[in-house]
């Protein structure tokens, strides 16, 4: 096959345009209709003229433009493949807005339906394999193997062309997938084919086979990281997932581990590379040998990453879970799969980032977990191998791990009303946070306990109960005496076997902080301007019953010592100021303990 030449669009000016068809939608500043092109398809006089791929309804302009823009480029050397790919357009439009509700959208689908119509005929007999699935493939592997040929060249000349065919590529490949879909058992019988040219897509690092041949695969650290993170001897289970991908990596058996999303898995794989070959980098000058990551690199990273965590396991008196083997190698390998056990939590885990200590509580047991799975520990299973508590099946950390905490975040902002309710009547992220401060975090035990109180939110606290507290007190006192008689008389009727009752759930409530909001807060959040208004005050009443004439007068014995009592009184203030938050915190802890009614 003859090297291609990446597609460029033609340019119509606007003026040389038929003007006897049918307009879209839209004018310009003229005055003059702005049409949508339409091909002259009268046999051999076929000439195709580009389809307006910029003025689109606004509603679908982000769905659908990128397959107009693309059959433009190539109209003019594939004029089938740019029919089936504004073919691909409408069909999304029309998914989109089904009854042409958006502005513009009517007048856009028959122009884009008429332009179709006319194109039809004549593209087929343009076409050069039997099938329409075949013809798009056989483009999108010209395209495919341009980039693989010439990723490696890093002219400014060759990077446009190379950014426009993987434009083009990327198009063509959901296309493609598209028309397998509807072509059936014709689609089915080219599966192998679509599996071997797929189009992976990636933010900074083409980390598909295709990608190989890349300017930055070539650097010498971004080699050394891939390297490192692609290194798999030793792992367990390692042969039941190797057929499944050809580059399986320390990332993919943490997926298939522990059900982390594959989104997620893939931001961070590239996350970890980067930090990994920029630390590298940094000590390349010092190596010998800059192809082989060093180990100091990965020591500063856990370093960075568990500073906190080991700082909560010394806080809480708890042994860490990061367990790393002697031998050099090994030990790399370890480091790896911690750091990228951490990044990939981080990842999935949502709102709960605003709780570092429920991540931390979370990694203790998944590193936990997978240290028991690397050294094959075995329970009584019938295949006598170890599993984690959550993993196995697609988005299991996710759902299982995550959702039930952000479940319970969620239930307690609703309880807020916008700020209508006290500070005391709900949980933030703080108070949720410290309660992975004690050790009695860990009787949420692992797998956690859906029935802890701590996913038990309350759903009776109201602002408006606190009006009735007085007669809500009474009602349970009356309670408790009914039923303390009730005991007495049911006491010669217990049998010796009690039975065990269900224990009741309890809010955990505040863990450390309240606040209650009050008038004197504007005493206590200006107290600097209040001590600074009251000496003024002091100031000018004595000179005021000294009745000076002069400014002067204020040096004089009598007058200057009475003036300098105001130090006095700015001692007693401070003293005021210190003694105000040690009453005021230990109002809050009485009413706490339920001591006090706030």
């Amino acid at each position: 096959m003859a090297e291609i030449v990446v597609a460029e669009p033609s340019i119509a000016s606007t003026s040389n345009t038929q003007t006897n068809g049918r307009g879209g939608y839209g004018s310009n500043n003229n005055g003059a209709k702005s049409f949508y092109m339409k091909s002259i398809t009268s046999g051999r006089d076929y000439v195709p003229e580009p389809f307006d791929s910029e003025k689109l309804p606004v509603t679908l302009r982000s769905e659908i433009q990128r397959f107009l823009r693309v059959a433009n480029l190539i109209d003019a050397q594939e004029p089938r493949v740019a029919c089936l790919c504004r073919f691909h357009a409408f069909v999304v439009a029309h998914d989109l807005d089904r009854n042409s509700r958006g502005r513009g959208v009517r007048q856009f689908k028959t122009a884009l339906l008429q332009r179709l119509e006319q194109d039809e005929v004549v593209t087929y007999r343009k076409r050069k394999e039997k099938s329409d699935v075949r013809e798009v493939r056989r483009v999108y592997r010209e395209y495919k193997d341009y980039i693989i040929k010439h990723g490696g060249e890093s002219t400014l000349e060759n990077r446009d062309a190379l950014i426009k065919a993987g434009t083009i590529a990327a198009v063509l490949f959901e296309v493609s997938n598209t028309l397998t879909k509807a072509a059936g058992t014709q689609g089915n019988a080219d599966n192998d084919v679509n599996r071997r040219s797929e189009f992976y897509e990636f933010n900074i690092l083409p980390l598909d086979q295709g990608g190989v041949h890349q300017a930055i695969m070539q650097l010498t650290e971004i080699k050394a990281a891939v390297a490192a993170v692609r290194n798999v001897e030793g792992i367990p289970f390692i042969e039941e997932f190797t057929n499944q991908k050809p580059h399986f990596d320390l990332f993919d058996w943490l997926q298939n581990s522990f059900g982390f999303q594959k989104g997620n898995v893939a931001n961070q794989r590239e996350h970890l590379i980067l930090l990994l070959a920029n630390l590298h980098i940094r000590r390349s000058n010092k190596l010998a040998n800059t192809s082989k990551l060093a180990d100091g690199v990965l020591d500063d990273l856990m370093k960075k990453f568990f500073k906190n965590y080991t700082e909560w396991c010394k806080f809480l008196e708890k042994k860490n879970s990061i367990r790393l083997p002697l031998s050099d190698p090994e030990a790399q390998q370890y480091k790896i799969l911690y750091i990228g056990l951490y990044l990939l939590i981080w990842g999935e885990a949502a709102n709960v980032r605003f709780m570092p200590e429920c991540l931390a509580y979370i990694f203790h047991h998944m590193a936990y977990d997978m240290h028991s799975m690397l050294m094959g520990a075995t329970i009584l299973s019938t295949d006598g191998t170890f599993t984690p508590a959550y993993g196995g099946g697609p988005e299991s950390f996710l759902n299982n791990v995550v959702t039930p905490i952000y479940e319970v975040i969620r239930e307690e902002a609703k309880k807020n009303q916008n700020g209508m309710t006290d500070h005391s009547t709900w949980r933030n992220y703080d108070d949720l946070n410290e309660f992975f401060w004690s050790p009695d975090c860990f009787q949420l035990e692992w797998p956690m306990n859906k029935e802890h109180d701590f996913f038990y939110v309350d759903f009776c606290e109201d602002p408006k109960r606190k009006n009735n507290k007085g007669s809500d007190k009474l009602k349970t006192e009356k309670k408790t005496e009914e039923n303390d008689e009730e005991m007495e008389l049911n006491k010669d009727d217990e049998s010796t076997e009690e039975q065990p009752k269900p224990k009741e759930k309890k809010w955990l409530g505040k863990t450390n902080f309240v606040e209650f909001r009050s008038f004197w807060h504007v005493f206590r959040s200006f107290d600097r301007m209040w001590a600074f208004l009251i000496l003024s005050l002091q100031a000018m009443i004595i000179m005021a019953c000294h009745d000076l004439n002069s400014p002067l007068q204020m040096f004089d014995t009598p007058i200057l010592e009475d003036i300098m009592s105001i130090f006095i009184t700015s001692a007693v203030l401070k003293l005021v100021q210190g003694l105000v938050p040690t009453l005021t915190s230990l109002f809050l802890i009485l009413c706490l303990h339920g001591k006090l009614d706030p």
